[in-house]
């Protein structure tokens, strides 16, 4: 049985494909469009996915799409009928349903001449959440909590995951959301694009929690998990949001009232300096999420006595809170996935189709490496293509057939202070990168912060980067032990060794780890390894190959970033590119 999963209705579009219940390639329609978060139709990757698995659009039994226009159809005709929105609201909530119908007509009309002569399989949005973490997770039973701003007119959703099966015991309902409360918090803090919720995420260590009792006033907590929003503080309870949701970067108008300003003051204007008022209204808004998050996660365990937990839905990507879990519940494993926001609701619905279906489990995610990869030949050919500008910026070219000397003179050159494009392999799912399109650098300076942001990722100081460590050291260096491939937890770095890694350690100590093994990435394992033989610190610093742009994907787009850049050296493939003839 072949399977076509699909992100096409929300932000991050995407698609995958599963062959008999093993995931065979998955990838955002970002990294073929060159538009960070590209929502529509995903017809570059159905494309590439079809390709990958030496498959035609006629071979496909089921396409799975990750959301329902049926779920919830009561709750959405009890909330018209009682708050009585306004009549342009409801005009263009019916328009995007429409244009969602036809799901056969867009593939007709992505992939002329290939005939679909299966069926479509519709998939409430946040079933296809929990399916995305469970069902590819290593628990036979775990509690399954998806938490965003809405799909299929819920924000929340959580129940029991028992072998193939899920059972949701609770759903929150539009108009409430937490996904929509930190959305609208980011905007009032003066970060407006879509997806920026990290910058908060990342600007809170810097700040106290001096604002949560007035923020306390936009959210009532529920001892049963649920929540309730004051809708006088949110436009989206009263009117449509103009927003943009098709073919480009989402984008959404201003979702707060006016109210908001008079409780906590003007907002911040895009481009103003930051303040410390606004350092600790990013602590604040945090602090306010985590209350709210782990008030869903004590009650989703309730009386069940499960101690693993998994995560998923567009407030998963809140790796602070994910590892605190362990911390502040009794869970004592915690997973979630490489994409746990909408584009891994591609995943969710191919394999709840599966099981669906009657197909039993027999898939983990243990690495993200499903997207498109690239030979010896391909880089050359990149390299080849540029020749002229390569001499020209005094860039040497050195083919590295052994793997081990590869990784030993990247690794000598990033304890020189060198910062590395590092190019390998398969291309990772979900937003991080996770050692195949990365840039490398010493964890071990001070400064070296300062220097990613001005030689390559031009953006706010704030910001940090992440620690990649090897799996078997992380005991040492961290305070909990925990398996952590995708860089979706963040743990307390141990105090005696922070200042070893300043680089990638946060203000309060901690850092946002991704654990490396040889038998999932023999590559980069065998970079850090030999990094750690140099120096005696099995970690590098690890933030995703760009530069205000969706992560490489091709050898020409790594070649292009790494000259447009002052990037020191880019390993592309088994080739070792170093400028000044290094």
């Amino acid at each position: 049985m072949i399977i076509l999963g699909l992100n096409a209705f929300h932000a991050d579009s995407a698609a995958c494909l599963v062959r008999d219940g093993q995931l065979v390639a998955a990838v955002e329609e970002e990294r073929f469009r060159r538009i960070k978060h590209w929502s529509g139709f995903p017809s570059g990757a159905i494309e590439w996915c079809l390709k990958e698995a030496g498959v035609t659009l006629a071979d496909v039994d089921i396409v799975a799409t990750n959301q329902d226009s049926k779920a919830n159809f009561w709750q959405r005709i009890g909330y018209t009928v009682s708050q009585r929105p306004g009549l342009g609201a409801i005009a263009e909530r019916l328009a995007n349903r429409r244009k969602r119908a036809g799901v056969e007509a867009m593939l007709a009309e992505a992939l002329p001449g290939q005939n679909f002569a299966g069926k479509v399989m519709p998939i409430e949005h946040h079933l296809a959440h929990l399916s995305s973490a469970f069902h590819v997770s290593p628990f036979d039973n775990a509690v399954a909590i998806s938490v965003d701003g809405f799909g299929d007119f819920a924000s929340c959703a959580w129940g029991i995951g028992s072998g193939s099966r899920i059972d949701i015991q609770q759903r929150v309902l539009f108009p409430n959301s937490l996904g929509v409360v930190y959305q609208a918090l980011t905007q009032y803090l003066g970060f407006n694009n879509y997806g920026d919720e990290y910058k908060v995420m990342g600007l809170a260590p810097y700040g106290q929690p001096i604002y949560l009792e007035k923020l306390r006033q936009l959210v009532a907590l529920h001892s049963d998990g649920t929540f309730t929003l004051d809708p006088t503080y949110f436009l989206h309870t009263s009117q449509s949001i103009s927003h943009q949701w098709e073919n480009g970067s989402p984008h959404f108008d201003t979702l707060f009232t006016g109210k908001l300003e008079e409780l906590l003051g003007p907002r911040r204007q895009s481009g103003e300096e930051l303040g410390q008022q606004h350092r600790d209204m990013a602590r604040s808004i945090q602090a306010l999420y985590e209350e709210a998050f782990f008030n869903i996660v004590r009650a989703a365990r309730g009386e069940s006595g499960l101690t693993d937990i998994v995560i998923a839905g567009g407030c998963a990507n809140n790796s602070v809170a994910n590892g605190k879990i362990r911390r502040e519940t009794p869970f004592e494993r915690v997973y979630v996935h490489a994409a746990p926001g909408d584009q891994g609701g591609a995943i969710g619905a191919a394999f709840a189709a599966w099981h669906a279906e009657g197909g039993a489990r027999g898939f983990v995610m243990d690495h993200a490496y499903w997207g498109p990869g690239y030979g010896t030949d391909d880089c050359a050919q990149a390299l080849a293509a540029r020749q002229d500008e390569l001499e020209e910026g005094r860039c040497s070219v050195t083919l590295i057939a052994d793997e081990a000397e590869l990784c030993r003179r990247t690794a000598q050159a990033v304890s020189e202070g060198k910062v590395i494009g590092w190019f390998q392999g398969r291309m990772e799912w979900g937003p991080r990168a996770l050692g195949n399109r990365s840039i490398i650098g010493d964890p071990r300076r001070a400064d070296m912060k300062d220097i990613l942001n001005l030689k390559i990722k031009r953006r706010e100081s704030f910001r940090p980067f992440a620690p990649s460590i090897l799996a078997d050291h992380v005991g040492e260096w961290f305070e909990e032990v925990d398996e952590v491939p995708f860089m979706m937890q963040v743990f307390q770095i141990r105090e005696e060794k922070r200042a070893l890694l300043p680089a990638v350690t946060h203000l309060d100590g901690s850092g946002r780890l991704q654990t490396v093994r040889a038998s999932t990435n023999p590559r980069y394992a065998g970079l850090i390894t030999a990094f750690h033989a140099i120096t005696g610190v099995p970690v590098v610093l690890n933030t995703s190959f760009n530069e205000n742009e969706p992560i490489v994907c091709r050898p020409d787009e790594a070649l292009d970033c790494f000259l447009r850049t002052r990037m020191d050296v880019l390993v592309l493939g088994d080739h070792f590119v170093s400028r000044d003839a290094y």
